[in-house]
């Protein structure tokens, strides 16, 4: 399977977001990511959605699917255009005095951040790509994870923006 990321831009109405994801998973597509906000247009909404297909035609069915929604003002594939693509993460990792010194050297690596320090735990903020998120993951799982959360990736394309649906 291949993951692809696809920008819908929607009417700012209620249900909505219900509508892209349930027609998603009707479909029986896996949603890896999805996002919700605001845009420049109060009245418009992003919904960034990265799906799970096996090829190019059960994509195009997605983009398909999507544009014929009401709602749906233009779904764009932003991983077949030039683009940025970010992620955030926030991670509770247990620290002692021992340990504290070993995980901010680790957090300097990545120049993430701590953002939160309590006797027990520290919380680290990460902004970056999918790997560089699962590398920090990865690189702290040596020390006791309490918790994870994730946004979710969100993305533009560079230079203009693509004219027509996709």
């Amino acid at each position: 399977m291949k993951k692809y990321l696809l920008a819908v831009l929607v009417d700012n109405r209620p249900g909505v977001l219900t509508h892209v994801s349930g027609l998603i998973s009707r479909r029986a597509f896996n949603i890896e990511s999805i996002t919700a906000g605001y845009t420049e247009e109060p009245e418009v909404t992003r919904i960034n959605v990265v799906v799970s297909v096996d090829s190019d035609d059960e994509l195009e069915q997605v983009k398909n699917q999507l544009s014929k929604l009401i709602d749906v003002i233009k779904v764009v594939n932003v991983t077949a255009t030039e683009n940025i693509t970010r992620e955030l993460v926030l991670i509770k990792v247990h620290a002692t005095a021992e340990t504290r010194a070993d995980i901010i050297n680790i957090v300097n690596i990545f120049r993430a951040k701590i953002v939160d320090v309590s006797p027990s735990n520290v919380v680290i903020e990460l902004t970056g790509g999918e790997k560089k998120i699962d590398a920090i993951i990865e690189a702290i799982s040596d020390y006791e994870i309490i918790e994870i959360a994730r946004t979710g990736a969100i993305a533009l394309s560079r230079g203009p923006v693509p004219a027509k649906s996709m």
